[in-house]
């Protein structure tokens, strides 16, 4: 089944493109089913390239999912046309009435920034909090874990002194946790992130559950015994270019960053990098609107009967 979404939003083309199964809202509303209803709240800059990657991990389910996109306040984007703004996101203000089956918080380039120092904070504080009682269940990425983990368990904002960026082997936990039910005892992630989540603060002041982690990265899955919140702090919805894009990005500002670990082929970044990652990506989001979203929303939105197990 498709994931649904604005007939006019770009992504529609460049999915199709690659033979992902879309459906566009004036074809699905002749449909009589109930499809999830899905949140998405897009921190990144590049709004447009973060949609089509979060949007087509999404799409490899056999569930309906209608898509909101979510911008957290007015302010001008320098890297995405206002018009896309005004014409495909809402705000919060639009939507704080409402429930959600699914919401996913995307990164953000702010891992050396104090959380008081984020313009958008108190926004994000509300949106956060607001989810607990709105919504069936969140997925934090990368920035968003830190935020969520200040947010909901008061962890203070841990920085590494370097930046944590390539392709990490990362290992099983927990053998029979549904969201990474059909992994691999080991598998890749991508990580690009100043972020640290130090195991013993989660282990002794959350109530989390480790589900995968990585002697470099951490803990990289997390989640709540009751599925109501799950944690990436990867980003495994990267494409195979967006570490080299960074990395460039970074080489031509003058930064002179550390070359992405276990990425580009022989460490060379004149060869083309593969994306090692996917298949585990498309499962772990699978996982999620299966095992955490449909599996435990209501029919009935309003009802809030959650179907949570014992």
């Amino acid at each position: 089944m498709p994931i649904c979404i604005p007939d006019s939003l770009p992504a529609v083309n460049v999915l199709r493109n690659e033979n992902v199964f879309v459906m566009t809202s004036s074809r699905a509303n002749t449909q009589e089913i109930r499809p999830l209803k899905l949140l998405f709240l897009n921190l990144m800059p590049k709004k447009i390239e973060t949609e089509n990657q979060f949007l087509r991990l999404l799409s490899n389910s056999s569930l309906q999912i209608n898509i909101q996109l979510l911008r957290i306040d007015q302010r001008e984007s320098k890297n995405t046309p206002t018009e896309h703004l005004n014409s495909f996101y809402c705000d919060f203000d639009d939507i704080r009435e409402q429930n959600f089956d699914g919401l996913i918080i995307t990164g953000a380039p702010l891992g050396k920034v104090a959380f008081s120092d984020v313009v958008y904070w108190p926004k994000l504080f509300e949106i956060i909090s607001w989810a607990k009682e709105h919504v069936t269940s969140t997925m934090f990425v990368c920035w968003a874990v830190q935020a969520a983990l200040n947010v909901l368990y008061d962890l203070p904002k841990f920085t590494r002194a370097h930046k944590l960026s390539g392709v990490y082997q990362h290992q099983i936990v927990q053998p029979n946790a549904i969201l990474t039910r059909g992994f691999d005892d080991s598998f890749l992630a991508p990580h690009s992130r100043y972020a640290d989540f130090p195991i013993d603060k989660i282990e002794n002041y959350t109530d989390l559950t480790i589900l995968a982690k990585s002697d470099i990265t951490g803990p990289y899955l997390m989640a709540t015994a009751d599925k109501r919140m799950a944690f990436v702090t990867g980003h495994p919805e990267y494409d195979s270019f967006t570490l080299a894009n960074e990395y460039f990005r970074d080489l031509k500002a003058g930064i002179h960053p550390a070359l992405p670990e276990n990425y580009f082929p022989d460490n060379n970044p004149d060869l083309q990098p593969k994306a090692t990652w996917r298949s585990h990506a498309y499962l772990l989001f699978s996982n999620w609107l299966n095992y955490y979203v449909y599996q435990l929303t209501p029919f009935d939105l309003t009802t809030r009967n959650l179907t949570i197990d014992d």
